[in-house]
């Protein structure tokens, strides 16, 4: 805990949605903005992005979901992270998110869900913002 360094972020598209432009985009200005950043690629169950997490000591997960799948996606990945006791893991996620649904992903454990058109900046300033502890100096 509290180790410096930069901010660790999975990046994942889970479940069966074939679009990784946004994903790319935002691992790309994540990338670009200091942070180190795992991208897992299409297709990933939560099982798999949670273990590349936990594998890669990330500090939060970003899931990138335009499936429709988001509240049983976040929900499984959530649940998964505090079955293997890697619930201080942030998960945040952004893709086509009903606004009526963003409210009950959050009081499940979602961090933040930033909807299209949400800017690369803002999302790097909300990492940074939420993720990076303070200094124990």
């Amino acid at each position: 805990m509290g180790v410096a360094g930069p901010i660790r972020v999975v990046v994942a598209k889970p479940g069966l949605d074939g679009h990784d432009r946004g994903a790319k985009v935002i691992a790309r200005a994540l990338r670009d903005a200091g942070m180190e950043v795992i991208y897992t690629g299409l297709h990933q169950t939560p099982e798999q992005i949670v273990d590349t997490a936990i594998q890669e000591d990330a500090d939060a997960i970003g899931l990138s979901i335009l499936s429709g799948a988001h509240n049983t996606l976040f929900a499984k990945v959530i649940e998964l992270l505090k079955e293997k006791d890697a619930a201080d893991i942030k998960v945040f996620g952004g893709g086509i998110i009903p606004e009526a649904d963003i409210a009950p992903l959050k009081e499940l454990g979602v961090a933040e869900i930033f909807t299209p058109g949400a800017t690369t900046t803002a999302i790097v300033a909300w990492v940074n913002a939420n993720l990076r502890q303070p200094a124990g100096m």
